[in-house]
């Protein structure tokens, strides 16, 4: 699969749906005096080295030709100010109740001849990573930001000569590259937090006010993720990790859970190397809906720093670093503090060379989905037989949030949570994903599984728990219980998480928490012109009657 970045004469007007006002407006600043190109990751590096805010470690780039940095390429740290996450208030996309086309296409015009005297720097990435799935995208932004110009061009793939054939040898289909506009100095005046405009249906995106490098990431894979579900994909923010034997059928797992819930961690386990295991990638992909097939969006990784202390092997793959700091250590030299010390959500973008057992296509069908929860309500591992329910589950995946996010205003960070498919980023109609999901679990016959990686009441979840239990399903060992008696429900026997179903307090919690869910769909029902089939809200009120009658 391919995009287009240039047409035919007679191809150029109204008449072709590639074009919007949005669009047409975001592309022209490209061409603009102002703008130069950058060609390729190691022009991108000089220009990150010498930028006003860059601190150059003395801890080297591993493996750094290959990627297409110097030979002597070292990490580099770039910091931000008070906002150290993404801020989901600031997006307004085309399409939804209350975004004006015209209104957005107006200050996105001010803002771009605001800029017109200074200098930005531009350059090109594919996002999708084989001829199943391949897009091309356009990044701009002033030229004080070339760090986040180089952590887009290594967090995605840079345009080589092996990528560009399978670029040029993938189907093309009627849909325009995707581009982005990045001004992180500019702030509308009506929108002090910051302004991203999203004209998914054209693959063009504005990001205003907002320095932080997970805003540019995040909007290109929103893009992407639209692209991919118009065109026969489940788009997926989550992790995909498969099992090969030679005895038996594959077992290709996907995990989806927010910033922080473990699915990281999860996708990346090497299980004691026990398993011959690849990892297709822990936060973007798309899933072929004929033949169950998966294709990584990126060959990096944007990964927390605060599980890595210097003394870890894992900063051995960092290439651009995030709001960490900065320390010398017995040599001199200066190296990172990380650990969130300095501040929350410290970022690094992480070579693809973390994963040994890399791969950026999974031919084998998935056959099993895992809902991450931290919902203290469930045990760690619940297994869930039957296909509504199993999509409901998605459809209101409970969680909390986490320091990736910069909240505005008085929210509770700890409160839980509904986030759909744990994607924040859908730009379509929920229901088409709910519909997605279903049928992957009703015409492939998907396994699905509820993962609670907070506490289960007061007692937190070990990953070792969750780890061994992934191992038990991979070993066909699992020993499953009726959970409190609700219809395609079985919990995992687990000596230390038992669950007391006969407590009242206990089942009244459930039905509480299956009430929130429930009130979710009611409340998204009212507010949305998009609708979720009935069968969600009538399947989890029968799951709360189920435990108030038994």
């Amino acid at each position: 699969m391919s995009t287009q970045n240039s047409y035919q004469l007679a191809d150029i007007g109204r008449h072709n749906p590639i074009f919007s006002q949005i669009r047409s407006t975001v592309e022209t600043a490209f061409y603009a005096n102002n703008m130069t190109h950058v060609p390729n990751v190691a022009t991108a590096y000089e220009l990150a080295v010498n930028g006003p805010g860059t601190v150059k470690t003395d801890l080297p780039i591993y493996r750094a030709t290959d990627l297409g940095l110097p030979a002597d390429a070292k990490m580099l740290v770039e910091n931000t100010g008070k906002v150290v996450g993404r801020t989901a208030q600031a997006r307004r996309i085309l399409g939804t109740a209350g975004v004006d086309e015209a209104d957005m296409a107006g200050r996105l015009r001010q803002a771009i001849y605001n800029a017109q005297n200074e200098h930005f720097i531009k350059t090109d990435v594919f996002v999708g990573l084989d001829n199943d799935f391949i897009v091309r995208a356009h990044l701009a932004i002033q030229d004080n930001y070339a760090n986040n110009l180089l952590s887009y061009m290594l967090n995605f793939q840079p345009i080589t000569k092996q990528y560009q054939d399978i670029f040029d040898n993938s189907v093309a289909y009627p849909e325009g590259d995707i581009y982005i506009y990045a001004d992180p100095t500019y702030h509308d005046p009506d929108y002090p937090d910051g302004l991203a405009i999203f004209d998914p249906e054209h693959n063009v995106a504005a990001i205003l006010g907002m320095p932080y490098f997970g805003e540019l990431k995040k909007s290109t894979l929103t893009l992407a993720w639209s692209i991919a579900h118009r065109h026969g994909y489940v788009a997926c923010h989550g992790g995909l990790k498969a099992f090969h034997f030679t005895d038996k059928q594959d077992q290709v797992f996907a995990m989806f859970g927010l910033s922080g819930s473990g699915k990281s961690t999860l996708t990346h386990a090497k299980h004691g190397y026990k398993y011959d295991i690849t990892v297709l990638h822990d936060d973007a992909f798309v899933i072929n809906r004929k033949n169950g097939s998966s294709v990584a969006l990126e060959p990096s990784y944007f990964d927390k720093t605060n599980d890595y202390p210097m003394a870890s092997n894992e900063p051995k793959y960092f290439m651009t670093i995030q709001n960490v700091g900065v320390t010398l250590d017995d040599q001199g030299r200066k190296v990172l503090v990380t650990e969130d010390l300095r501040n929350g959500n410290g970022r690094t973008i992480k070579s693809r060379y973390a994963s040994t057992n890399r791969v950026d296509k999974e031919a084998a069908p998935i056959n099993a989905i895992f809902w991450i929860m931290k919902d203290d309500c469930l045990p760690p591992v619940i297994k869930v037989d039957d296909p509504i329910l199993a999509a409901t589950f998605g459809a209101t995946l409970a969680t909390k949030r986490s320091s990736a996010e910069n909240l505005i205003g008085n929210v509770d960070r700890n409160a839980l949570v509904i986030e759909p498919f744990a994607n924040p980023f859908r730009v379509y109609p929920l229901s088409e994903d709910y519909h997605d999901f279903k049928a992957l679990f009703e015409d492939r016959h998907l396994d699905c599984y509820l993962l609670n990686t907070g506490y289960f009441g007061d007692k937190k979840v070990p990953k070792e728990v969750t780890l061994g239990a992934l191992e038990a399903i991979v070993n066909g060992t699992t020993e499953w219980e009726s959970f409190a008696g609700l219809d395609h429900m079985q919990n995992l026997k687990l000596a230390d998480f038992p669950v007391d179903y006969d407590n009242p307090d206990y089942r009244n919690l459930v039905a509480t928490r299956l009430e929130i869910r429930s009130n979710f769909i009611d409340h998204y029902q009212h507010t949305h012109n998009d609708r979720l089939p009935h069968e969600t809200s009538d399947v989890l009120i029968k799951l709360q009657q189920q435990l108030k009658r038994n």
